[in-house]
């Protein structure tokens, strides 16, 4: 047996039987075995049978690129099993017997194993600087009173710490890890089934056949279908991966330059991670620390998404139009009633999954039976039937993203871990709103800028569990709504995405596109840009995300439109019935800025966070509207008196 031949094995044995242990979990089948297990338990066995596939799939030296699995690394993932099938044979014990404040010593060594192991998981799946982050803050109650009185707390002897990661259930063994074990994993399935069934692909045909033709068709296909797609993957690099190869090239074809046409994937990708119904993993995690149903979530994400999106179709509208980029030819294009003959099953899985999400209310079954109906239906179409190689290549990629995720969400619960046994998550939340100097619009912008870089070099799963724990209890004690909070920080925690100098989202678009990375991380910048607005807006009014009379909601996000369509005149340098800003010459520049900051004066909801007094913030926007209407108004009137003056 190759090398290559036993990664294969070792990980198709990986998705089966996650997969199982989950329906098995899920679906409480325990009740028919005699065998059941509780959530503790239930955690450890799927970590037992998922995170030592990390020592196999990610080399432990960045040298090792020739499919060779070293020694070392086989004994680390046969002690990562060994440790964690220790933890799920004893987990009833350390419950009943009060294992984490008096464990036995066989327990608190593999404690310390255990965490040394899930470190190097940590490493090898999110690199070094997250690596930095999970070392401190895990060993953070131990020389936690030798540190300044401003931060310091009571030091915990090391032993007791180990054992705290390792079995109570505020650290590793916490809400990130039982919210994937539980919720996220049927979602990665249910992700990976599509992408394998060709679900992607049924998207952007389907939305070519419905916008194809227009101007800059190829362009407001890739929003459409890669946010649909993104939805349900979560992940924005997978998501560019997955629909950038088909919707890039399409828009190189119909004129878009190379960075823009990254750029709109890019943008696009980003954004579904917080597009409904699915919202991808995060949302079932902020469900939890937010302490509100699912639905809640979904609710409160659809106006600032469908906000974003119908942006992005403006911006891509009227790039088009200034760069005079036309649709596609009819004869280029499929027909939509083929497209649904085809394809109409991943519209009733759809339909089924939103009726399971919303109104049954069965977050945790529902991509299951979803993805069963799928695959039941994709195997009765002779076209698109699995054969074993398909099955064994959708049961490896699901084992490479449990393993990766389950690693992560281990790390960061930690941190988590860190900060609780030591109380520091409501000092932050103090020492926050002290720095802050009592001005709530500062510890906002702190709040944004720390969820910006800390994106960085985090998934945005991982950064929004950090900031829920230690950001938000100051940003909603300043008296701002809670969950507006909890989105606010997932917004930016995305930002990264489509920002320079990281923008992972962009920079794997730009290699897809043959761009210049910087480039096409710019563009992005460009073309996502109200997305850098949207979370204070529904953070300033809560009538975005529904929180409020039904009047004011329509009446909040009818401003917001029309500010952000001024805006994106602005960054396009193109005004609907008078064309290109460059008419005006220098001008242009004056007029833009104009209607920049006009736009942004509407859509700002009015809020004595701001500091200004009534009627400021109206007649900015009536000034800087007015200035730049009367510029395009008084346009042809000034061409045509120089044109009569340069006759005579």
């Amino acid at each position: 047996m190759t090398r290559q031949s036993l990664k294969h094995g070792l990980l198709l044995t990986t998705g089966v039987l996650c997969t199982l242990l989950s329906i098995y979990h899920v679906f409480n089948l325990g009740r028919f075995t005699g065998f059941t297990m509780f959530n503790v338990q239930f955690v450890y066995l799927f970590m037992a049978l998922s995170v030592p596939a990390v020592f196999l799939l990610k080399p432990g030296r960045l040298t090792r690129r020739d499919g060779h699995i070293p020694l070392y690394d086989l004994v680390l993932a046969a002690a990562t099993l060994i440790s964690l099938g220790y933890f799920t044979l004893t987990a009833k014990a350390a419950l009943f017997g009060g294992w984490e404040f008096d464990a036995p010593q066989v327990a608190v060594w593999f404690s310390f194993a255990l965490w040394a192991l899930i470190l190097e998981a940590t490493r090898r799946v999110a690199g070094w600087p997250v690596f930095a982050v999970v070392l401190v803050m895990s060993l953070f109650p131990v020389f936690a009173g030798y540190l300044p009185d401003s931060v310091a707390a009571a030091s915990t002897p090391i032993d007791l710490v180990a054992i705290y990661h390792a079995i109570s259930g505020e650290s590793m063994m916490g809400a990130p890890s039982q919210a994937f074990g539980q919720i996220v994993v049927g979602f990665l399935i249910l992700g990976a089934a599509l992408q394998y069934t060709g679900g992607g692909k049924f998207f952007i045909n389907l939305s070519l056949a419905m916008m194809g033709r227009y101007r800059g068709g190829p362009g407001k296909v890739a929003v459409v279908s890669s946010g649909l797609m993104g939805s349900l993957s979560g992940t924005v690099v997978s998501n560019v991966l997955t629909t950038g190869p088909m919707t890039i090239p399409a828009m190189q074809k119909v004129g878009f330059s190379r960075s823009v046409s990254g750029a709109v994937e890019a943008c696009a990708s980003t954004g579904a991670v917080l597009m409904p119904p699915v919202m991808g993993a995060v949302a079932f995690i902020m469900a939890v620390f937010a302490g509100v149903s699912y639905a809640e979530i979904v609710a409160a994400a659809t106006i600032p998404s469908l906000l974003y999106y119908l942006a992005l179709l403006l911006q891509v509208d009227f790039l088009a139009a200034r760069s005079g980029i036309r649709g596609m030819a009819r004869a280029e294009l499929p027909h939509v009633w083929n497209i649904l003959k085809t394809g109409w099953h991943y519209i009733l899985v759809l339909l089924m999954l939103v009726y399971m999400l919303s109104y049954l209310q069965r977050e945790a079954m529902a991509p299951f039976y979803a993805t069963a109906l799928l695959l039941v239906l994709n195997q009765i179409r002779a076209a698109d039937r699995w054969g074993w190689s398909q099955l064994g290549a959708f049961l490896r990629n699901l084992a490479v993203q449990m393993a990766e995720l389950m690693a992560l969400m281990a790390g960061i619960g930690m941190v988590i871990g860190g900060l609780t046994v030591t109380g520091m998550s409501g000092t932050i939340a103090n020492d926050l709103l002290f720095i802050a100097g009592g001005n709530h619009l500062v510890l906002l912008i702190m709040g944004a800028v720390t969820s910006f870089i800390l994106g960085f070099g985090m998934s945005i799963t991982a950064a929004y569990i950090f900031l829920a724990v230690s950001l938000v209890p100051a940003l909603v004690g300043s008296g701002l709504d809670p969950l507006a909070v909890h989105l606010f920080i997932l917004y930016w925690g995305m930002m990264s995405y489509i920002t320079p100098p990281v923008a992972m989202g962009a920079f794997t678009a730009a290699a897809i596109a043959g761009a210049s990375p910087m480039q096409t991380g710019f563009s992005a910048m460009k073309m996502g840009a109200v997305l850098y607005f949207i979370p204070f807006f529904f953070v300033l009014q809560p009538a975005l995300i529904l929180r409020g009379e039904p009047a004011l909601i329509v009446q909040t996000i009818g401003l917001v439109l029309a500010g952000f369509t001024l805006m994106i005149c602005a960054l396009q340098a193109y005004v609907p019935w008078f064309g290109r800003l460059s008419r005006l010459g220098r001008k242009g520049w004056l007029a833009r800025g104009a209607l920049f900051i006009g736009g942004l004066a509407i859509a700002t909801p009015p809020h004595p966070l701001l500091g200004l007094a009534d009627g400021v913030q109206a007649g900015i926007a009536v000034a800087a509207v007015g200035l730049a209407a009367a510029m395009i108004l008084l346009a042809p009137v000034v061409g045509r008196a120089r044109q009569t003056g340069n006759a005579e």
